[in-house]
């Protein structure tokens, strides 16, 4: 598959990436620094900003999916609005290029802990992540009203940290998945093998889901 990933080299696209193509995908590898990206033959490296709608139509137009990985950071004042207008920008060039299908990575403070009650509305969620987590809220309200696009949104739990590699966990719709000790994390690599699951095997067009163990 002809697959377009926006932030490759960041945090979580790196991760999706190595899953991506030692499964055999051919990655088009959107990033401002292009300098990390390894030397592989299916890789094919494109400087891109994401605020530019026609450069990234012009780079995805041809694709079978994109795979969106996009984060502006936290903890700046800013972030919040370089958050939503990225991923507006990107929802924008995606339909614009005319690929069918965009997966994008949610943020964990959007899921319900309680009915009509998200993490993020919650004392304890960090406060340098709201105004992000905020942003992907209102992204995903977008979504939810796109009918030009399929569209999926895999939301990581409270915990996204590197770690194994175990392809054996949970998945869920709207609700944050803890296990017996109350714990909610996934590896990055984890998370990486459950978006790729879903570009080979769409099972959540126009839907948002979780993963945890």
């Amino acid at each position: 598959m002809k697959v377009a990933l926006i932030g490759a080299t960041g945090y979580v696209g790196s991760r999706m990436m190595i899953e991506a193509l030692q499964r055999g995908h051919e990655v088009t590898a959107i990033a401002r620094h292009l300098e990390r990206l390894p030397q592989v033959a299916q890789l094919h490296p494109a400087q891109g900003d994401v605020f530019d709608q026609e450069a990234i139509a012009t780079l995805v137009a041809g694709h079978d999916a994109v795979i969106d990985a996009f984060h502006p950071g936290w903890g700046t004042s800013e972030s919040g609005d370089l958050q939503l207008a990225g991923e507006q920008a990107i929802i924008a060039a995606v339909k614009q290029a005319g690929v069918a299908r965009l997966l994008l990575v949610g943020s964990a403070g959007t899921l319900e802990i309680a009915p009509h009650l998200d993490l993020l509305d919650t004392a304890e969620f960090p406060q340098e992540m709201k105004a992000t987590a905020r942003a992907s809220r209102a992204v995903l309200r977008q979504l939810r009203s796109e009918a030009d696009l399929q569209w999926t949104v895999l939301t990581p739990p409270a915990i996204l940290d590197p770690g194994q590699r175990t392809g054996s966990f949970r998945l869920d719709d709207d609700q944050l998945i803890t296990d017996e000790h109350g714990l909610s994390n996934i590896s990055l690599e984890d998370y990486a093998v459950a978006m790729i699951d879903e570009l080979e095997n769409p099972q959540h067009a126009g839907q948002r889901f979780t993963i945890g163990y």
